[in-house]
């Protein structure tokens, strides 16, 4: 696995989320869950592709702007709706740098 630091705990905190580049050019969505778990998932929204940097995070859940889709970032499931999910990047900590791994993830797309 080739993991790569994509950022630090000093660019985003608990509660909040940011989306940061990999050397290809891959979106990240970095999120610190309350409690302080870092979790990374996929960029978009699986439902149309808007950046789900853009919704509501409440430490806990995030919520797509365009169409409220929401989804359980302690494990990237679909709360509404439920058949829907976010693909997970493998994240490591090493003091404070934020390493990812995305080699082999393809993003989740929701059937149209």
């Amino acid at each position: 696995m080739a993991f790569e630091k994509i950022c630090t705990l000093d660019d985003v905190w608990e509660g909040e989320m940011e989306v940061f580049e990999t050397s290809d050019k891959t979106e990240v969505l970095v999120t610190v869950i309350d409690g302080g778990d870092v979790k990374a998932y996929q960029a978009m929204c699986p439902h149309q592709d808007i950046p789900l940097v853009e919704g509501e995070f409440d430490g806990k859940q995030l919520t797509c702007r365009a169409h409220l889709w929401q989804f359980d970032c302690t494990n990237g499931k679909g709360i509404n709706p439920e058949d829907s999910k976010l693909s997970e990047y493998p994240i490591k900590l090493e003091g404070d740098d934020v390493f990812v791994n995305i080699e082999g993830i393809t993003p989740f797309v929701a059937p149209t």
